[in-house]
């Protein structure tokens, strides 16, 4: 059974506006880890999703983001510098320590079309890097899932503002003869704008506009991988993974809707979209290898770890970072 935290949010996002003030230092090297056995590994690995021991000693002052009477977001400082200069689209309250948007702008397609343009322009400054991969699809924004939604967001630009996020995850997994299991990876395109080149799970992709979780997780799996609506009929919803990460771009709270798939011998997986460069079957223990390297998408890693311990390759008598492991895979974002 995992650990669940009895954090409640606002304990987080208390975390978050203490902690987080950027620009961050990048990703904490896994490779360069000689020496260390795979329990080191993955302590620095946690490491990235541990704000405090990430960012050291410093302490940031960040801005909750509003929209009309919805907690959304959080701004860091370095990014509230550059956005206070335009306060025709975010109002700062001073008093409160929040940022709201601009509180004229009263329904979702008035707030969508309005912040997509000042985004747009704002891309030309290129100030931000994160908006140099932009990527012409959305994200609705809300306080949590399941609530209506207030706005639209192009997605590279959620992070500057904290948006929390939700994507889907699929472990393909094979059962050998002799009753051990393999996985599939896929290594992501080297075109892709984000984590180009590195090892990922066998499916995976972010919710656009729009989609309900089935109807995302079916459309990743047949782009990516070619898997028929007979295997994804069989499916298994294996909970989520939810984790609070941060880099130079901003500030991602996501949430990891995951489902395990078994996979027949005889199948094996084809990209169709082009955002796959090859798929790689492994065993457990080389799967354990590349989780905790830099060669493997950082975020995805933890999906991978969550199916490890689900299905009894982890476990607390053996690993002494199960709790903290645990705790990361289980970041309470979506409380009141």
């Amino acid at each position: 059974m995992h650990y669940a935290p009895t954090v409640s949010v606002n304990q987080c996002w208390e975390k978050m506006t203490r902690y987080t003030n950027g620009p961050v230092s990048q990703c904490i090297c896994r490779n360069s880890s000689n020496g260390l056995n795979w329990s080191n590994k993955l302590g620095l690995l946690l490491r990235n999703f541990n704000l405090k021991s990430k960012i050291g000693p410093h302490e940031g002052d960040c801005k909750e983001f509003y929209v009309g009477s919805e907690k959304v977001g959080i701004i860091r400082p370095d990014i509230w510098k550059e956005l206070l200069h335009y306060s025709t689209i975010f109002q700062y309250d001073q008093a409160q320590n929040k940022v709201v948007l601009n509180p004229e702008w009263r329904t979702y397609e008035e707030r969508s079309e309005k912040l997509d343009d000042f985004l747009r322009e704002l891309r030309k400054k290129e100030i931000f890097s994160t908006l140099a991969g932009w990527r012409n699809e959305c994200y609705d924004v809300s306080s949590k899932f399941g609530d209506v939604p207030v706005m639209k967001m192009e997605r590279s630009a959620t992070c500057l503002f904290g948006i929390k996020r939700c994507g889907v995850h699929v472990n393909g997994y094979m059962k050998n003869a002799d009753g051990s299991k393999s996985v599939w990876i896929q290594k992501r395109a080297c075109t892709k704008p984000t984590w180009p080149g590195k090892f990922d799970n066998m499916v995976s992709g972010g919710f656009s506009v729009g989609m309900t979780v089935l109807e995302c997780v079916r459309k990743e799996a047949q782009e990516e991988a070619s898997l028929t609506d007979t295997l994804l009929n069989s499916m298994i919803p294996a909970g989520v993974v939810s984790f609070m990460f941060e880099d130079e771009r901003g500030i991602f709270p996501e949430t990891i809707f995951v489902f395990d798939l078994e996979i027949p011998s005889d199948f094996i997986p084809v990209n169709s979209d082009n955002e796959v460069e090859i798929f790689h079957l492994l065993s457990i223990d080389e799967l354990k290898r590349i989780i905790v390297t830099d060669d493997f998408k950082l975020t995805s890693s933890l999906i991978a770890l969550d199916f490890l311990v689900r299905h009894g390759y982890l476990n607390c008598d053996e690993e002494p970072n199960y709790i903290k492991l645990l705790e990361t895979l289980h970041t309470p974002l979506h409380y009141r």
